[in-house]
């Protein structure tokens, strides 16, 4: 079963609103010709809505960084997937900041997770090793563990809109990379077979997983190459137009049509 890329540019805290619909004005045309790969952008929650504007009729999709799994409440400083769901296509959880600055936890991933696919999103589901645990050895058992944790409750129908970024957190904004080879070992034995025992095999062939962690145009090739790896979450290399282009491009030549 061909799986579709799908390369998602997480822009973290960076770019007003302004700045953001003038970088996507620039870049859905050097996007548009890659209809083979699923082409994201996530904005800050300020810019969404303006974003979501200039993409209107565009080939290029919009992810939120987060999302509350409430509809509303006394939750100072939060957003809720329901007040997302007017303007984005994916709600980003899980994200190592997240889980490290925020106290985000397995079981809040699963319950935003769930909220997101009853609103009718797709939830990208980030999970990944420090570097003392994969230096001890246990990098498999717990991306197992996150991945078991965040699908709770999921049912098999829904799978179909779940999207997994293995990002181990040593690689995360610090230059640092993981091998194409040792990301697509982890991706296998962490992830899809996981998804395997818990879902069937049919269901884990179809899963689109992603890695993330210093990607960029350099080491792109790398990754796509690899069977088991479907695309990117990217950080840095998404804020230059030219490198998140490059980083598209690449991804539709080496999956193929």
């Amino acid at each position: 079963m061909a799986r579709t890329p799908i390369i998602a540019g997480n822009w973290k805290m960076n770019k007003t609103p302004d700045e953001a619909v003038a970088f996507v004005r620039e870049l859905t045309p050097k996007l548009r010709p890659h209809a083979n790969v699923e082409r994201v952008v996530a904005p800050t929650f300020l810019a969404l809505a303006s974003v979501a504007a200039e993409l209107k009729d565009s080939p290029v999709k919009l992810a939120a960084q987060d999302g509350h799994w409430d509809a509303s409440g006394a939750y100072t400083s939060q957003v809720s997937v329901s007040m997302l769901r007017p303007y984005v296509d994916y709600i980003i959880i899980g994200h190592s900041e997240c889980r490290a600055y925020l106290n985000e936890t397995d079981a809040n991933v699963n319950l935003k997770a769930k909220a997101i696919l009853d609103s009718g999103r797709k939830p990208i589901i980030a999970v990944g090793e420090s570097l003392a645990q994969n230096e001890a050895g246990e990098t498999v058992s717990f991306v197992r563990s996150q991945v078991s944790a965040a699908l709770v409750g999921i049912s098999p129908a829904q799978m179909g809109d779940v999207v997994i970024a293995y990002e181990p957190i040593w690689a995360i904004g610090t230059g640092k990379s993981a091998s194409g080879e040792l990301a697509e070992g982890i991706i296998k034995t962490a992830v899809r077979e996981t998804v395997e025992d818990l879902y069937g095999g049919d269901i884990a062939k179809a899963m689109r997983i992603q890695y993330g962690g210093s990607v960029k145009p350099g080491n792109m090739e790398e990754y796509m190459a690899q069977p088991n790896i479907d695309g990117a979450l990217v950080g840095g290399a998404s804020l230059d137009v030219e490198d998140f282009a490059a980083l598209v491009e690449i991804a539709a030549r080496v999956k193929g049509p």
